[in-house]
């Protein structure tokens, strides 16, 4: 399913992001930019032995130390990133209607002149909403996926929520509101399986300090250890058991204002994107269940690995059956 989700993920941020459809003759250009964002998730995973070492100290040594070349690859994935965001923004500056677009370039491009920003700085918000939007929604519904394979008593019971409210008709975005459950699902699966388990909002310890017990040397960058908070048992009861079941009896807000679940972040550096990710897991999850029976086609593995986000090392394959054909 991996290789779909990320198709469908990546078509859906350049289409919200840019504004470019399959349809409209863009195709080509959304295929550049799949491969742009399938060269960063290499080269995010990649280890550089270089990176451990001060590149203003041992300038000279980081270069030798790159055996896998991750530093000219960058350089050329940046310039390629540069031409072909610029490439869109000048042809889509020569659109008249540019305001009655809904899309985040045309509505930075139609921004007052006194509040715009430099067009490195676009492109540059352009690309992190498209590389980092793609990953995270296809890899949490791998596994939401992955869970109602192995769970198919909670998979029927999406189903016969998604049945009362929504009926035979498509679930639509005004759906989601009444789908409690269906929240539930997702939310247990950010749980269980934050995709970034390591939270960007990192603190550099200017001075030696303490936290509780623990020394905290001078130079020390700490970061949230989202993994360890959602799977800790003084916070969570039985935190190894997937069981959607504990959000019906306390509702958590997921979008950064309880930290005992902030998948997104939290505060000022939480991400700008989690509002529009976490709608469309919830659509297209729903969808996928309404339309069809899913199973294993094999053996489903929960081992995580981490790349850009913590993603299953082993992909989910799976039956889809239509539902119509199940009775």
């Amino acid at each position: 399913m991996r290789a779909l989700l990320h198709a469908a993920s990546l078509d859906n941020m350049v289409g919200s992001v840019l504004g470019l459809e399959h349809h409209d003759h863009h195709g080509g250009v959304i295929s550049d930019m799949g491969d742009m964002v399938r060269e960063g998730y290499e080269l995010v995973g990649k280890f550089n032995l270089g990176d451990y070492y001060s590149t203003t100290q041992y300038q000279c040594l980081w270069g030798l130390l790159d055996f896998h070349g991750v530093g000219p690859r960058c350089q050329r994935l940046a310039a390629r990133v540069r031409e072909q965001f610029g490439r869109v923004m000048e042809e889509r500056r020569k659109v008249s209607d540019l305001h009655k677009r809904d899309d985040l370039l045309s509505y930075m491009l139609s921004m007052p002149q006194e509040e715009r920003i430099e067009d490195s700085d676009v492109i540059a918000v352009l690309w992190e909403m498209i590389f980092r939007g793609t990953d995270v929604v296809a890899i949490l519904l791998e596994w939401a996926m992955a869970r109602m394979v192995l769970h198919p008593d909670i998979q029927s019971k999406v189903q016969e929520e998604l049945d009362r409210a929504v009926g035979h008709r498509p679930m639509t975005d005004s759906d989601i509101p009444n789908l409690r459950f269906l929240h539930c699902v997702i939310k247990e699966t950010l749980r269980m399986h934050p995709p970034g388990p390591l939270l960007s909002w990192a603190r550099l310890a200017v001075h030696d300090t303490y936290v509780g017990k623990h020394l905290v040397p001078a130079g020390t960058t700490a970061m949230v250890n989202m993994w360890a908070i959602s799977h800790d048992e003084t916070i969570w009861g039985d935190p190894w058991v997937f069981r959607p079941e504990r959000f019906m009896e306390e509702d958590i807000n997921v979008l950064g204002s309880d930290l005992r679940l902030a998948p997104f972040g939290s505060g000022r550096r939480v991400c700008p994107g989690r509002i529009m990710g976490l709608s469309t897991a919830y659509l297209w999850f729903g969808r996928m269940l309404q339309e069809y029976k899913w199973a294993a086609a094999q053996p489903v593995k929960l081992t995580e690995c981490l790349r850009l986000s913590m993603e299953m090392k082993k992909p989910l394959v799976c039956h889809a059956v239509p539902r119509s054909k199940t009775g």
